[in-house]
């Protein structure tokens, strides 16, 4: 190693003398160096302050460059070495050398900077501040024929596409353009991975998606379509990524948009025969794709009345048996969003979906009960009839209470209070409210009132309404041991609680005092003095119902 002493003193001598043919001798000497014991000689190097020296032959006019970067970049190999490169200068010359035309020097400083730059984000995040990104990709665009070059490009890509801050850089530039048109040319499949690994961050912005639609990234179909029968580990890796891009492609509401072209879109039409197929994947990304198709009223109504429900209710069917649970969470929630138009609701009603959800009470898995309970809500939203016939299902029912105690999955005990609620507000039934009471719902829907999220606290009081109303003597009982009058009176007194909270707080009030027991509870709580200040609230309807309650409170006294 003494001569590495030597040449490192040597270099110091000709880098200020500029000897071009004796600094490149120097060179190769420490790239022989490197290449026997690279961490030896990067330490050596950096005790030498040969760094410094560096950035001063990082110029584009010298023969030497190439091999200075390739030096810098086998240092940068090192994680001791990054940050003395980085103080010593050398990212600013290096992203000049950028717009170099020579391809080993570009090759050399994109490796060099890919190195000293690894694993760092405030880094390249740097780099992006600096104008790399449009830099690279014009790079990719010029050299696409250069195999390393282009391989350094995207290597490059896929560590910077990791930073939100990059995003917007890339959608200014051609980038989508130029990954589908470098995608299309490849057949292998390292190389597409490659590329797919680029991909997947970057399509994850709504302005790329877009743009990649519109750059043609539907090839994706392509290769599903050659390696959908294929048991070879590679391809069914690829066919993974390539439907799972496809879905996130689908994610943003502009090429969400274009690609159902009216239900008549190409994609959309592939999609659609990745369903019924006996491939697990392509079956999950089809029922995600409907699931992203189906964000607005359109094309909800369209996919309904173009027999999409009984496909995807055949794929249900498929996987009730120790089934797929990813594949069920997907046809679920693709059925929940096409439930949400009103004309939608019957017509899947009478399909027979809820028969087939019905299937799935038996799940213990979380993801599957909230969508299960999402798709129920959805489809007896105002269907009287439907309503009815759910909340008399004592099976259902059960099951709902049992998930209103769920504490280990909020998710699902939110929304089995609030299908519990939309059973009696929808169907208005004595004999929903009768079964929920026998299953004990009650003491649910009352702390439902006390909800953080005021939609929830309302469709409670509405629900618990319906019950005074309807079968006060029968609910009797378990409001007194929920403490809803308590409750009530908090909810009045409370000055956070929202008007449309106070007003239906005290039409249940009202509704509370043709029972005896609840009556008394009433009286005692002293609701009169709480009452009697809202009748100047701000809100008519609260000052309103004020009135009327106060004059109640007074009559029954």
């Amino acid at each position: 190693m003494d001569n590495l002493s030597d040449t490192l003193k040597k270099l110091k001598i000709t880098a200020v003398d500029r000897t071009e043919d004796s600094l490149e001798g120097c060179l190769d000497c420490l790239l022989q160096a490197l290449a026997q014991n690279n961490m030896e000689t990067s330490e050596k190097m950096q005790g030498s302050g040969i760094l410094q020296v560096f950035a001063s032959l990082l110029t584009p006019q010298s023969s030497c460059t190439a091999k200075v970067a390739n030096i810098i970049a086998e240092v940068a190999k090192n994680e001791f070495m990054r940050i003395p490169c980085v103080d010593a200068g050398l990212i600013s010359p290096l992203v000049q050398l950028l717009n170099s035309k020579d391809q080993e020097v570009l090759l050399q400083t994109g490796r060099a900077l890919g190195n000293i730059c690894y694993d760092s984000h405030s880094l390249q995040a740097q780099l992006i501040n600096m104008g790399v990104i449009p830099t690279l990709v014009k790079l990719l665009g010029i050299h696409c024929h250069n195999a390393a070059l282009t391989e350094m490009c995207l290597v490059a890509f896929g560590n910077l596409a990791e930073l939100e801050s990059s995003k917007e850089q890339f959608a200014s530039t051609n980038i989508a353009e130029e990954l589908v048109k470098l995608f299309k040319k490849q057949i292998e499949h390292d190389k597409r991975e490659m590329i797919f690994e680029v991909l997947a961050p970057l399509a994850e912005n709504d302005a790329i998606k877009l743009q990649l639609v519109e750059a043609g990234l539907e090839c994706l179909l392509e290769i599903v379509q050659q390696k959908v029968d294929s048991d070879k580990e590679d391809d069914i890796a690829e066919l993974k990524t390539a439907s799972d891009l496809m879905v996130l492609l689908l994610l943003g509401d502009e090429s969400m948009q274009k690609l159902f072209e009216g239900g008549k879109g190409n994609v959309f039409q592939r999609v659609l025969s990745w369903i019924p197929s006996n491939n697990h994947q392509l079956q999950l990304a089809g029922a995600l794709a409907i699931a992203n198709f189906a964000r607005n009223d359109g094309n909800c109504i369209h996919m309904v009345d173009n027999g999409i429900v009984e496909k995807l209710m055949d794929l249900l069917d498929r996987h009730v048996e120790d089934g797929n649970v990813t594949v069920q969470h997907a046809a679920l929630s693709a059925l929940r969003n096409l439930a949400i138009p009103v004309v939608n609701k019957a017509k899947m009603l009478s399909a027979g979906v809820t028969e087939t959800v019905l299937k799935f009470l038996k799940s213990e898995m979380p993801p599957v009960q909230f969508k299960l309970l999402g798709t129920l809500r959805m489809l007896i939203d105002a269907q009287a009839e439907a309503a009815e016939q759910l909340g008399r299902n004592v099976k259902l029912v059960e099951r709902l209470v049992e998930w209103c105690e769920a504490k280990d999955h909020a998710g699902v005990m939110g929304e089995s209070n609030r299908l519990l609620s939309a059973l009696i507000r929808h169907s208005k039934s004595k004999d929903v409210i009768k079964a929920i009471v026998q299953s004990g719902g009650i003491k649910h829907l009352v702390t439902m009132a006390t909800s953080e999220h005021v939609i929830m606290q309302n469709e409670a009081l509405v629900a618990l309404a319906l019950i005074a109303a309807l079968e006060l003597g029968t609910a009797e009982k378990d409001l007194e041991s929920a403490k809803l009058v308590q409750i009530l009176h908090r909810l009045l007194a409370d000055e956070r609680s929202a008007p449309e909270i106070k007003y239906n707080s005290m039409v249940l009030i009202c509704a509370l005092m043709g029972s005896e027991s609840l009556h008394k509870e009433v009286q005692d709580l002293a609701f009169l003095d709480v009452v009697s200040k809202l009748r100047s609230h701000e809100n008519k309807s609260v000052a309103q119902q004020a009135s009327l309650t106060e004059q109640r409170l007074t009559v029954e006294s």
